[in-house]
């Protein structure tokens, strides 16, 4: 699955891309212009994401996000930049929207951090076995999955499925909203564990053990692919000409890694944001060396493969502000590492992995109650807790990339890491630390880049990933960490691995 390039080759002064990036936490829209062989990126738009909760149950807001996209789509006329080529979108991965036969949306979409999945892949995994689902999907087991997902569905909510006429992820639900046209983009697709690996459609025997509806997938189509055109009716609301709607790598990581300015194969990316998605860009998936190690084989852009470990990031910093807040306690991210910065070092160590830190109340309280479990002592000020997690993850990261070298036989120099978590100087820092490679932090703006230079590639605008990545690097700076005292590190990742194995 190679990106298409829908045009032939040609030369433009000046181009303009919009890219529409949606996380968990906020969502953008971005104009990125491309002139001279060089790209620069404009965020036009910037809006919340918030969860819905309702009944015990957590939903994503589709239609506040799709009305949010609309207004951004708007501004990008207002601020001049009506002379769009194309347009693409990105998000997470695994959830899903569920499309009825009438064409509309059943129910509003499912947070992964919802709690439906409870004890469901326990259920899938007496019908069929992890290790069998593993070699059909290459896919990480994790109950957020949109394959557990799913079949908590079918368990709960069955008429729904009867229902529906196509399920669409939520890059692809957006993209039906643009143009009317029902397609599933392959890394997002990927995410799911519902996709064969080998032949890179969805998988018709775990379908069948599990009497799941397969006609209700949507066709997977390439990165690069034209989904449509955008709807006219959208077209007069936003002032936007009804250009082309290109499925990118809709899955965020895909397209940040698209965006790795790299070159060779001795280096690894880390996309950090809430979750952290360390791997290296193969070209086949590799599944049995990498079974017991529960690494993932995702799609990614140019036929490549992800192959990654997928583990709690962010998401940690995220949590201990909101418990601070609800006591009145208002910190910035700046604010967290300043306290962070001169605290005392290898207080204790959490395992991103832990079950307790998926979607806990109160993130403070979990990580105590943690410390109490495996008999450690707890940070006794809100910069040594920051700390420890920041060494938590980068001894995280040195244990991934371990695994990584091991499995794959790839020697790993450098790490790249990119996405909001590149701005991260503490973090970096203790990374190449801990890990004893050099970081490469850089570019922020990866996903959005990606978004942009997969567009570009499909209107013949670049004519490789090769020849973006050369672009993206003469156009952005980044910042680069030698490691320092890292024998001091291995001692200190041998007392932890001894508590937390």
């Amino acid at each position: 699955m190679k990106i298409i390039q829908q045009y032939k080759l040609r030369t433009m002064a000046v181009s303009k891309y919009l890219a529409v990036d949606l996380g968990a936490e906020s969502g953008r829209v971005i104009v990125g212009i491309l002139e001279n062989e060089r790209i620069s990126v404009e965020e036009i738009h910037r809006f919340p994401n918030q969860q819905i909760h309702k009944d015990n149950s957590s939903y994503w807001d589709v239609p506040f996000l799709f009305k949010e996209i609309k207004k951004g789509m708007s501004e990008v006329v207002k601020k001049g930049h009506g002379d769009i080529e194309s347009m693409g979108l990105d998000t997470w991965g695994v959830d899903f929207g569920l499309i009825g036969k009438s064409g509309e949306l059943l129910e509003m979409p499912h947070s992964y951090r919802d709690n439906r999945t409870n004890g469901i892949p326990e259920k899938v995994f007496k019908i069929i076995s992890s290790d069998e689902i593993y070699r059909r999907t290459g896919i990480q087991i994790m109950q957020i999955n949109s394959l557990y997902q799913l079949y908590s569905v079918k368990l709960e909510m069955e008429s729904l499925l009867n229902e529906c006429n196509k399920l669409l992820f939520i890059p692809d639900l957006f993209n039906y909203f643009l143009t009317g046209e029902t397609k599933c983009e392959y890394t997002i697709a990927s995410t799911s564990q519902m996709l064969n690996a080998g032949i890179k459609t969805f998988d018709e025997s775990i379908f069948s053990k599990l009497e799941l509806p397969i006609k209700i997938m949507a066709p997977v189509i390439s990165p690069g692919t034209v989904v449509g055109k955008l709807r006219p009716e959208i077209s007069h609301e936003t002032m936007l000409e009804s250009i082309d709607i290109i499925a990118v790598g809709c899955h965020d990581t895909a397209s940040a890694v698209a965006a790795v300015p790299a070159n060779g194969d001795d280096w690894a990316f880390l996309s950090s944001g809430t979750w952290s998605l360390l791997g290296i860009e193969i070209n086949e998936p590799i599944i049995e060396p990498s079974l017991k190690n529960n690494f993932t084989n995702e799609g990614g852009v140019n036929n490549k493969i992800r192959f990654i470990s997928v583990t709690t990031g962010l998401w940690f910093l995220q949590g201990i502000k909101k418990s601070w807040e609800r006591n009145g306690e208002q910190y910035s991210y700046d604010e967290l590492m300043q306290m962070a910065e001169p605290a005392e070092e290898f207080i204790c160590n959490i395992k991103p992995d832990d079950s307790a830190f998926i979607n806990p109340s109160d993130m403070v309280g979990a990580i105590m109650d943690y410390c109490v479990r495996t008999n450690q002592e707890f940070p006794k000020t809100k910069g040594e807790l920051v700390r420890s997690i920041l060494e938590s993850l980068a001894l995280r990261y040195k244990a991934i990339l371990d695994k990584i070298e091991k499995v794959s036989g790839r020697k790993i120099n450098k790490l790249h890491v990119v996405g909001g978590g590149s701005q991260n100087e503490l973090l970096n820092q203790l990374t190449a630390d801990a890990t004893g490679k050099e970081v490469v932090a850089g570019p922020v703006e990866a996903t959005a880049l990606g978004n942009i230079i997969v567009q570009a590639i499909a209107r013949g605008e670049i004519e490789s990933l090769e020849k973006a990545r050369e672009i993206i690097s003469l156009s952005f700076t980044r910042k680069f960490y030698i490691p320092e005292n890292h024998k001091k590190w291995k001692e200190i990742d041998n007392r932890f691995n001894n508590i937390i194995r």
